[in-house]
């Protein structure tokens, strides 16, 4: 008996826990019903060049059967004839003003010639690519007509980690498709988009849904669904999404001048590590590490070093490295800002008035290693740099190469054969004599930056120097 009536107060509890369970999961419904006409469906048509070059036709008997048909594929000059291939683009978008404009990816419309957008209502439309940034992968179309349903557009920054949020979009064509799930991330940098902080989901994205919007619950878009991480082609939990803020932005330049102006400081810059924090003696790892200041840049006028650590920017916190880039670049061009450094043990203010991002910037490359006899110092084996091999990386009267590295500490530290070694715990290298005498004073068992040169490009790395 006393069994039975605990069997009857678990049904109880059970029966009342389960419609409060059930009650806090979010309806999709009324936002899939009510938002789902203003998303459009992509597709986009782009042109193959023509094929040319083949082989030569052989001479063939007078009479043979299909000579004529062979004649006419390879051509009077003994070549296949130019042919041209279309390919179909398969993406989402939506409307944002009722006169026509959307809003898309860059990588939906890239290269097309001819853009169809398809309505819920079934009405198809050739639009006219307004303008499209590669940069953030944002894309403005237009189409001929009016009182279209549009979305309300949010916030991104007001977005919580944990936060459900909604996709509608044409995953592999399949028109108005919804998917649901939650924010995993904000800020997300991804390694071919820097300029982007990327609003992380895990959402059910896949190819199709490119351009869709991204919406909250209270129905207003968040973000423009543009990635996804995936080993297989397919959706594996992790979807990334633009701001609405900055596809906005971007979107409002396209339609007025046709191009996009971002900020530019001018620094190449790297992610502080727990040992590089160390060396600089900071109590943990933040910012942003300055690599290298680029010639003619903002930085270079401003009087920003190779070493310093930008830790806020106009008044906003630079976290990561990653953080500065999306932040520079949304920053009004000619305007001044402060942004606070951390040189050495201290931390400075520096004003700096920020120019446009240059449509090319060139980029170095490394040298071969000379064959001279190399030194051994720290686990690696140090030889010196040539003057025209010091211009081209940009070092002026500094550096040296690594030619081998032939154990610890050098090979726990990263360092590779190649490398170019500028600085040794702050201070420029100009010989391997140098670097040992630099390195005989450091203190044994602590970590000292090293910034090196890889293929051209800098970087700090964290080098522990042995006890004796």
């Amino acid at each position: 008996m006393k069994i039975y009536r605990w069997f009857v107060l678990a049904v109880v509890l059970i029966a009342f826990s389960a419609p409060v369970a059930a009650g806090q999961l979010p309806d999709f419904v009324p936002l899939a019903e009510e938002y789902s006409p203003a998303v459009v469906n992509i597709s986009s048509t782009r042109e193959r060049a023509s094929a040319e070059g083949g082989r030569e036709m052989p001479e063939l008997p007078e009479g043979m059967p299909f000579g004529d048909l062979l004649e006419r594929f390879f051509g009077e000059r003994g070549m296949p004839q130019p042919f041209e291939r279309e390919r179909a683009s398969l993406g989402s978008g939506f409307i944002y003003t009722a006169d026509g404009y959307i809003l898309t990816n860059h990588h939906v419309v890239e290269g097309a010639s001819e853009i169809v957008v398809r309505l819920s209502d079934r009405r198809v439309f050739t639009a006219e690519l307004v303008g499209s940034d590669p940069q953030s992968d944002v894309a403005v179309l237009k189409i001929d007509a009016d009182d279209l349903p549009t979305l309300k557009l949010g916030s991104s920054e007001r977005l919580r980690v944990g936060e459900w949020v909604l996709a509608i979009g044409s995953p592999f064509g399949f028109d108005h498709s919804v998917t649901a799930g939650i924010v995993s991330a904000k800020g997300r940098s991804l390694p071919s988009d820097n300029y982007v902080p990327f609003i992380q989901t895990d959402v059910a994205i896949n190819p199709g849904n490119s351009g869709g919007p991204l919406f909250n619950l209270d129905g207003e878009v968040v973000g423009i669904n543009s990635q996804i991480y995936s080993r297989t082609g397919g959706f594996m939990g992790l979807s990334f999404a633009i701001p609405i803020e900055m596809a906005v932005e971007v979107a409002e330049q396209l339609r007025e001048t046709g191009t996009v102006t971002r900020g530019w400081l001018g620094v190449l810059i790297q992610e502080v590590t727990r040992e590089l924090a160390d060396s600089f003696g900071m109590s943990r790892p933040t910012g942003a590490l300055v690599a290298q200041v680029q010639p003619n840049s903002p930085a270079e006028r401003a009087g920003f070093r190779t070493g310093d650590v930008i830790l806020r920017f106009n008044g906003i916190d630079v976290p990561r490295s990653s953080a500065l880039p999306p932040i520079v670049g949304r920053t009004p061009v000619d305007s001044e800002v402060e942004v606070d450094v951390r040189r050495g043990s201290e931390e400075i203010v520096i004003e700096v008035t920020i120019d446009a991002l240059p449509e090319e910037v060139a980029a170095g490359r490394g040298m071969p290693p000379r064959a001279t006899e190399p030194q051994t110092l720290l686990g690696m084996q140090i030889e010196p740099l040539g003057a025209e091999e010091r211009s081209a990386l940009g070092l002026g009267e500094t550096g040296v190469r690594v030619r081998g590295v032939t154990g610890n500490p050098a090979r726990a530290a990263g360092i590779a054969a190649g490398d170019v070694i500028a600085q040794f715990a702050g201070e420029a290298v100009s010989s391997p004599e140098d670097l040992e005498e630099k390195a005989n004073a450091a203190e044994p068992g602590r970590s000292v930056a090293v910034l090196i040169h890889r293929d051209g490009n800098p970087v700090f790395i964290a080098l522990r120097i042995p006890n004796p």
